[in-house]
């Protein structure tokens, strides 16, 4: 086994020809990050001239002066003792890194692996732990009956309205960015700057994702930022304006998405995102709770998908001291004392 630094094209290749594949693993999401304060590094073992396995770990610099974060998203974590957690190891320590926070994501069809005594279950997330994973196999028609029986009235509504639904180019980035910021506004959420938005489409989209854009008379109505590697297909960024509501845009131009999504071979379609709660918590209170991810629960429960919940976040500690300082710390201004 010899361990190398992959380039990009031989880090994407290792990715896409993976089972668990994850947009967040790719080269492209790695640069995204890094123009907006992380920093991204790669290793990987190969068997030959072959990759067998491997890791992109972003780094982040600590708030409270506590030094440096790694982060894996969506990965494996590397098998304990194994040459590729060695890698890793030297990696993060290489960069400063107190602790590596690693977040492997969703086992669906396959059982969830056992991380080892090296990592401890953290109660910081990155991602949001809970979704709604959309099975999309099948024919359109066994997709729709899988649905709740309003969704797919509009959904149907939406394609009977003369909206235009389009593949969108690049200069029609500021067209989701201006309903991203009504979105945002509406539901009491954070959007990225524009320019975010637009970096994310040239690195994302060309190759692995698309922008539909729905539009009614000239006039944007909504949009879905959706990725797809393998089998699975992700809902990265919604948005929808305030005009016009009543044709139901948003559940057309999702329906699209998950259209483009089939035609990729995609059999999952993650929503990404939902509360981090129970589902009978989650069908008890999602229409008196617009809070956080509340809001958006009943949207995405109307799509016939399974609540799914991620194998969680998981710590391998380097520095002990600060990693304890940095719990602290975040309990501290959890509690509003900070």
């Amino acid at each position: 086994m010899n361990v190398i630094t992959p380039s990009p094209a031989e880090w994407d290749s290792f990715v896409l020809s993976q089972p668990r594949g994850h947009v967040l693993q790719l080269s492209a999401w790695a640069d995204l990050k890094s123009a907006y304060g992380w920093t991204a590094d790669r290793v990987a073992v190969t068997d030959g001239n072959r990759i067998v396995g491997g890791a992109q770990i972003l780094f982040k610099r600590l708030p409270f002066r506590l030094g440096t974060m790694a982060y894996l998203p969506m990965s494996d974590l590397p098998a304990p003792g194994s040459a590729l957690e060695k890698a890793v190891d030297q990696m993060c320590k290489r960069h400063h890194a107190a602790f590596l926070k690693a977040e492997p994501g969703y086992f669906i069809d396959q059982p969830m692996p056992s991380f080892g005594s090296a990592y401890r279950l953290s109660p910081q997330t990155v991602q949001p732990p809970n979704t709604v994973v959309i099975d999309i196999s099948g024919t359109e028609d066994a997709i729709m009956a899988r649905m709740n029986q309003g969704t797919r009235r509009k959904i149907r509504q939406s394609l009977k309205n003369d909206i235009l639904y389009t593949e969108a180019s690049r200069d029609d980035v500021r067209k989701f960015t201006q309903i991203m910021q009504v979105t945002g506004s509406r539901n009491e959420f954070g959007v990225h700057e524009p320019a975010y938005y637009d970096l994310a489409y040239s690195l994302l989209i060309p190759q692995h994702g698309a922008l539909i854009l729905a539009e009614h008379e000239g006039d944007p109505l909504a949009g879905v930022f959706v990725c797809a590697v393998g089998k699975w297909a992700w809902y990265l960024y919604g948005a929808s304006s305030s005009e016009k509501r009543n044709l139901m845009a948003s559940y057309g131009v999702q329906w699209k998405a998950i259209e483009w999504a089939r035609a990729r071979g995609a059999v999952y379609y993650d929503m990404w995102g939902i509360p981090d709660e129970p589902e009978a918590k989650l069908e008890a209170e999602f229409e008196t709770r617009s809070d956080g991810l509340w809001g958006v629960y009943g949207f995405k429960r109307g799509w016939g998908g399974m609540v799914t919940r991620s194998a969680g976040t998981w710590d391998r500690v380097y520095n002990p001291v600060i990693y304890q300082a940095y719990q602290w710390a975040l309990k501290r201004r959890s509690h509003g004392n900070d």
